[in-house]
């Protein structure tokens, strides 16, 4: 069996909504110190639904890929399915992740609500989320 499967390796290869967004509405940065990956999610929301999203991520292929399939899973999306997204959900939409590499899903998963949860502050909502440190 090979180590990653094709999905996953389908979304490293060739991510999806990869780059920045200058007039972003909410923006999430997370980081794990302990492998060094960052990811950075971009949101464009309309009407409380996710119209537009980008990311970039600095670290390996499980990292790039759990931020691609994420940003697929929410682009569309109300911001309440997005809040529901999970770690195990990104995973699972790649067929699996090795458990060592299972901390790439859940950055992806982070960094979403640290987004939302910028967008809400700006917007002066308060806060659906409140964003583990870490």
């Amino acid at each position: 069996m090979a180590l990653y499967s094709e999905k996953v390796m389908d979304h490293f290869t060739n991510p999806r909504n990869v780059g920045t967004m200058e007039d972003a509405d909410g923006v999430g940065e997370v980081g794990n110190a302990r492998c060094g990956d960052i990811m950075k999610i971009y949101l464009k929301i309309e009407n409380d639904v996710i119209v537009d999203v980008k990311f970039e991520t600095f670290g390996c292929g499980s990292a790039i890929a759990s931020s691609s399939m994420a940003t697929e899973m929410i682009k569309g999306k109300p911001i309440s399915e997005a809040l529901a997204l999970t770690n195990k959900a990104i995973a699972e939409a790649l067929d699996g992740l090795p458990a060592h590499k299972m901390h790439c899903s859940v950055l992806a998963e982070e960094a979403i609500r640290a987004a939302i949860e910028d967008y809400e502050t700006r917007s002066g909502k308060k806060p659906a989320v409140a964003v583990a440190e870490g």
